[in-house]
């Protein structure tokens, strides 16, 4: 809840700001009273901890677990049996994975007021063949092929009962939580669907109930109109810094078209994703120096139930800041450029 201020004709000129999440109903702050400058970004180095190539389980994938999917230039080998070393992008379960497949657990109550379960799902790990060139420095077609082992999988896992939520996202750096440098990322999915997907779930739900629109297109047209905060844009994709940014330099990917389930995206559209990915991917690379980030997948559930108000995206958040005391108590980030002005920067690239 905000206290009625009332107006502030001096409100351009006041040196920070809060911006609302239409969506996730909350607060971000853009601090421009203590912003760095746009340059300033790029100066600051990532420290890299590369793993030598001998010493890379991810270069010796025959140590690893059996790839649940395996793709060759573009193409996908036709069952595991047919894996004979030759690969460009695969998917393998983790050695050490967050969740287990196993039957649906029930809920336990301790002490008649706390919930646990048995963490049920399926854990996996994407990679792509080469060992030190991350998706900025790859070509079109082998981002694309990413995208097609991420899709080949989402429709093979929605189909166990114990998945309720798949959860696919990519961390970049050792700063972004990526434990090995060998470019990867991960799949995990849930029986249950977490506290940020309802609330964006939720807040879509409530836009489309009172606008009869949703609300992820009305945005959307509103940037296409206004042209400040776009970063790229083709035929079928909008990459966006938004407008209550998280932090500096975040942004969005989504479908120009209102597309709800990301697993029904067609050959086209996975074709122009990449095309858009790549090229934001590599002016973050050459805008701040390949910083360290992470990117993830909002989708609507696979728990069977009606989502055709939601609207799929990827977001893409730099590590440009470390979260302090006042972002880790009420869950309101800092950003410290604005996001024109970011958008800007990007662009330029």
């Amino acid at each position: 809840m905000v206290k009625n201020m009332g107006q502030n004709n001096k409100a351009d000129k006041f040196p920070s700001e809060l911006r609302f999440d239409l969506v996730g109903k909350d607060w971000v702050v853009i601090a421009t009273g203590r912003a760095k400058r746009p340059e300033t970004f790029k100066k600051e180095k990532r420290k890299t901890d590369e793993l030598p190539r001998n010493l890379c389980p991810f270069c010796k994938i025959e140590t690893q677990e059996k790839p649940t999917v395996v793709f060759y230039n573009g193409k996908k080998i036709a069952g595991d049996a047919d894996f004979s070393g030759k690969w460009t992008s695969l998917s393998i379960p983790n050695k050490y994975p967050a969740f287990v497949s196993a039957p649906m657990p029930k809920i336990k109550v301790d002490g008649g007021i706390y919930k646990r379960m048995n963490a049920v799902g399926y854990h996996e790990v994407v990679i792509t063949k080469d060992h030190k060139k991350s998706l900025a420095q790859l070509p079109t077609d082998k981002v694309k092929e990413v995208f097609s082992v991420y899709q080949a999988r989402y429709l093979d896992l929605m189909k166990s009962e114990i998945v309720s939520y798949i959860s696919i996202f990519h961390n970049h750096g050792k700063e972004a939580g990526a434990s090995i440098s060998h470019p990867h990322s991960q799949i995990i999915t849930t029986p249950l669907i977490d506290n940020e997907l309802m609330n964006s779930l939720e807040g879509a739900r409530q836009y489309y109930q009172e606008h009869k629109q949703c609300v992820y297109c009305a945005m959307d047209r509103w940037e296409v109109k206004d042209r400040k905060r776009i970063v790229y844009e083709n035929n079928d994709f909008l990459a966006i810094c938004p407008f209550a940014s998280k932090s500096a330099f975040e942004v969005i990917i989504s479908p120009k078209k209102h597309l709800p389930y990301f697993e029904k995206i067609t050959d086209a559209e996975k074709q122009n994703l990449a095309d858009a990915f790549r090229i934001v991917l590599k002016k973050l690379y050459k805008g701040l120096n390949d910083p360290a980030y992470n990117f993830y997948l909002h989708s609507a559930p696979c728990d069977g139930h009606n989502y055709d108000y939601y609207h799929w995206h990827w977001t893409i958040l730099p590590k440009t800041a470390t979260w302090a005391g006042f972002e880790m108590g009420t869950r309101i980030e800092i950003s410290t450029i604005e996001p024109e002005k970011a958008a800007e920067l990007l662009r330029k690239q």
